[in-house]
This record gives C-alpha cells, structure tokens and sequence, in this order.
C-alpha cells in the first residue's frame, strides 16, 4: 500500500473501518429499546445531521469497551504508534462516542461530528488537510464518502468495497448470519398451528395445505422480530456468554443488512396471510405488534413477560385455525395457556440456572433469587393445565368427539409426565433456552406427547377407522 512506511500520521475512520458496525445505527437501535418516544422525536432534526447524531448519543450513550472491531485495523494501529507515528480517528459520528473509542483504543487526536458540523466526506477532508495538509496523511476507510479524503491523503487503505458495507450480501459469512439471524431452527414452534385441525380431526388435504401456508408466514413474521430483537438488544447480547457470538452482536452481519432482511421478511408475512385470508391477516399483524411490544419494553417487566410469552405461542394455535378454518375449542385455549405459562417460567428458569453469577440477568428483571417464585409459577400453570383438560373431558365437545372418555382420563398421565420433566429440566438447567425447541427434539417428552396423541385417537375411535381403510 503507497505511503504506508512513510511516517505520516495515520488516520483511521471508525464506523466500518476500525469498528465492524455503526455507532449511529447502534445508538438509534438501543435508543428504541431504551426511550422509544425520545427516540423517534429525534428523527425530526434528521435535517441536521450532527445535530441528529448528536441527540441520539445524548438518548443512547454506547459502551465502546463492547463494540466489535477489525483486527487487521487495530494491528495497524499498534504497528504505526510502535513505529513512532500519529494514529487519529476521523469519523462522522458525534464526538461524544468518538472520543470514548479513542480514549479506549489509546489513541490521542480525534475529529469528529460536533458544534453543528457533519465531519463527512468533504468537511472531514477539510479538517484532515488543515491538520496535516495535503498528502500529509495516510487514511483508512471503507465508505464510498472517504473517496473525497482519499483524494488528499498520501496511502489509502481501502476496507471493504468501499462503497457502504450495507448495499449487499458480499460474502459468505454474512449470507450465513443472516440465516442464522433468522433462527430458522425456531420455525419448528409453528407445528402448534397443527392443533387445532389435528383436535377437530379436520384430517383434509386442502386444511393441511392451508395450515403448511399458515406456518409460512408464521415463520417469517417470527424471523422479522428475531432480527428485531437482535437489533434491539445488541449491547445486552455483548454481554451474555452465548448471545455475543451472534451476528449483529458480533459484527459480521452490517446492521442495514438486518434492517433490510426484516423488511422483506414482514412483506412475506403479511402478503401470504392476506392471502389466506384476513382472519389471518389479523392474527398475524397482532402477533407481530405484540412481539415488537415485547422486544422494546415487555421483556423487562417481571412477570408480565411471561404472560406475553404465553400469550405468543397461543396466537400460534389461533392462527393454525384461522388459515384452516377450522373453529379452535375455548377449552383448547384456556387449556394451552396455562401450559405456555408454565413453560415460559421454564425458559427463564434455564436462563438464571446457566447465569454466570447471581446479578440480574442482562435485560431481564430476574435474578436466581427468583428461582422459587418460578418454580412454584410453573407448576402451578402445570395444575391448571390438567385440571382444564379433565374438565375438558365432560364437556358436550369432548363427548362428541372422544366417546370413550377414560382413555382422556389415561391420556392426562403422559401431560403431566411431560410437563413435569419440561419443570425439572429447566429447573436443573439442563435444556435450550427455548423450552419448545427443546421440547422438539428431547426424544423421551416426544415419547410422552406421542402417547398423549395415541390415547386421544383411541378414545375418538380414530385408529379403528384408519386401519379399516388401510385393510378393508
């Protein structure tokens, strides 16, 4: 690279070159999560860009110590201040957040955005010449703006493509954080739109095509709130032992990447539900409200975050009703609810028994103090859950459709049996973090669920009409 042995300071952009993400971005995010209503009135100065900048870091102050950087360029760094060079940050976010990075990083000159003045392409040109003068300085940057300072340093050194690291998927490693963004691996949540055609026995092809379509945008719509999520909670994530190596928490994936990726993501949603119909489409749209809900202020609030997690999943069974048509039981309802509730005591039962220490989980207002409360929470949903279905079992529905009534009776046993290994695993610590992805692949409650399932096709009489078709 020309002029890089020359012994003229070196100056390093920040957002994208030194760091693997945008602070600007970064802040309008964590700004969402924290003040959403500050947040979004900031955006009326977005006029003025430094001004903007400089509100949105007064909103959402960023640790520097925990933002993702690039090792060639921190190597650099130290490689030019070892050979006795100036090493100085340009960027054109707020100096307020620039001068914290370079305080951190030891490095002593900065210019940044400030007093009104948007330090971007030719302001920060400027100021750079002023300092230093022409070709008086090497520059590292990655923007198609630092064009315009390249143009006045003596060595450029170019990171990325240099024309925004957010236009598009350059490589591999980022088309795999978006997938892995998405959490494909929690789509399996959405067989719960199953229940209500496997409980009406509406055992159709049509239904079933309908309810495959349901899952579709179902799993969409939850992928669009994971990136959310994800996008909302990056400092937190930074601070978990596992959510770190996520992708915008990691910085492999830009952060406009993942905002593009949600906008497609909740087209899809939405268009496929509309066009099953507009049932759906409102269930969808709350389910995805409620969850925007949750990911900016829901979760933090004990309690009422597993109300909300409960009150997810059993979206998911009225949505499998509303894309078949099949009309969902209240007591299928009122029975799942407390089933969800006790297993979303599990999933932060799981979440305190795998903490590091015993402070409050990051984002969350639970700490291992509260094991017991969850505990006692979660078998008290378990309870309900099967005094509902025994309930369930004289009610002129169930009659209808289960003749032989004992054999629901019988198939209370594996429930309990199951939910009661979900209580204590999760107890122990000893499952995923997602209790129903869990649930999904622990082959001994797949065990339990399955028996469930025969025992209720017995008592419908179903068995008996299957193998007459298979053999008659």
């Amino acid at each position: 690279m020309p002029g890089l042995e020359s012994g003229k300071p070196l100056v390093l952009d920040a957002d994208g070159t030194l760091l693997r993400t945008d602070m600007l971005l970064e802040g309008i995010w964590k700004g969402f999560g924290m003040d959403p209503a500050a947040t979004l009135k900031a955006f009326t100065l977005v006029g003025d860009r430094a001004t903007f900048k400089a509100e949105i870091a007064r909103i959402a102050p960023l640790r520097v110590d925990l933002l993702p950087v690039n090792a060639d360029i921190v190597a650099m760094a130290i490689d030019a201040k070892v050979a006795g060079r100036e090493v100085a940050i340009a960027s054109a976010s707020d100096v307020s957040l620039v001068q914290p990075l370079a305080d951190y990083h030891g490095i002593k000159r900065v210019f940044a955005s400030q007093n009104g003045v948007n330090l971007k392409g030719t302001a920060k040109a400027d100021a750079l010449v002023a300092a230093y003068g022409e070709q008086g300085f090497d520059c590292a940057g990655n923007d198609k703006s630092d064009r315009k300072i390249w143009d006045h340093s003596d060595g450029a050194i170019v990171v990325g493509n240099a024309g925004g690291g957010a236009r598009g998927l350059s490589n591999v490693t980022q088309v795999a954080g978006v997938m892995k963004s998405m959490r494909p691996h929690q789509w399996v949540k959405n067989v719960l739109l199953f229940l209500p055609m496997i409980a009406a026995h509406a055992f159709l092809f049509d239904t079933f095509l309908a309810v495959c379509l349901g899952i579709v945008s179902f799993s969409a719509a939850a992928s669009c709130i994971y990136i959310v999520n994800d996008l909302l909670d990056i400092e937190a994530d930074r601070l978990h032992v596992k959510k770190c190596r996520r992708p915008f928490a990691a910085g492999t994936v830009p952060i406009p990447i993942g905002m593009l990726t949600c906008a497609g993501l909740g087209v899809i949603a939405l268009g496929v539900a509309a066009i099953l119909s507009w049932q759906m489409f409102g269930v969808v749209a709350i389910y995805m409200a409620l969850s925007l809900a949750y990911s900016l202020r829901l979760k933090r609030m004990r309690w009422i975050d597993i109300a909300v997690l409960a009150s997810l999943y059993t979206l998911r069974v009225v949505a499998g009703a509303a894309a078949s048509g099949v009309d969902a039981s209240i007591f299928m309802l009122i029975f799942i609810f407390p089933v969800f509730i006790s297993l979303g005591c599990v999933k932060r039962m799981t979440e305190l028994a795998l903490a590091q220490d015993d402070e409050p989980l990051p984002g969350r207002g639970y700490a291992r103090r509260d094991l017991g409360d969850l505990l006692n929470m979660s078998v008290i949903g378990m309870v309900g859950a099967l005094l509902i279905f025994f309930l369930y079992s004289y009610s002129d529905q169930a009659l209808a459709l289960y003749p032989d009534q004992w054999l629901m009776w019988l198939a209370l046993l594996p429930v309990a049996a199951w939910l009661y290994r979900m209580v204590r695993l999760g107890y122990m610590g000893r499952m995923d973090y997602d209790p129903i992805v869990f649930a999904m692949s622990d082959i001994r409650g797949i065990g339990y669920l399955l028996i469930t399932l025969s025992l209720l096709f017995y008592a419908a009489g179903l068995w008996g009409v299957w193998f007459a078709r298979l053999f008659g």
